[in-house]
């Protein structure tokens, strides 16, 4: 039997992101990108820690994702900041769309990773921003676990 791997290699993760929305729904997204930004990415670089993602035009573009430029390349270097169109269907687009002005949704990037076949995608989160409240309790909860397994580890 042919058994395939399920890792991926990931690249960048936002792990604020959890902390400060509420995620309905996650999906996953190719990213258009240039050749200096791939390699820079498979050296590890890159950050979405404060990135989102918004319509223009009928397409969603990531904003603010930051994949500083390749050091081997040459005179045609990409802008670290620049927008990066995000590969959607038609209908997950339209869909992300009405959420965003609707409900009230935003749009933000979990992590960026290589897949199986090599190609570079993005998970993307629909979620609502947590108030402060929400976010005392996450971390209430949090800290109640961490003590709980405390406990159990002594006691066994």
């Amino acid at each position: 039997m042919n058994k395939k791997k399920t890792t991926s290699n990931i690249v960048a993760q936002n792990r604020k992101a959890s902390f400060n929305y509420f995620f309905e729904d996650t999906l996953e997204a190719g990213i258009e990108l240039l050749g200096s930004e791939v390699k820079s990415l498979r050296a590890g670089k890159g950050s979405i820690a404060d990135s989102y993602a918004l319509d223009s035009e009928g397409e969603i573009y990531l904003y603010n994702t930051y994949i500083p430029e390749y050091k081997h390349s040459s005179y045609n270097n990409h802008d670290p900041r620049r927008l990066r169109k995000l590969l959607l269907k038609k209908k997950e687009i339209n869909k992300l769309i009405g959420k965003i002005n609707r409900d009230g949704f935003s749009i933000v990037p979990t992590r960026i990773y290589f897949n199986l076949k090599g190609i570079a995608k993005v998970n993307i989160a629909v979620g609502k921003g947590k108030k402060l409240h929400d976010k005392r309790q996450t971390k209430k909860q949090r800290d109640w676990n961490r003590e709980k397994s405390r406990v159990f580890r002594r006691s066994s």
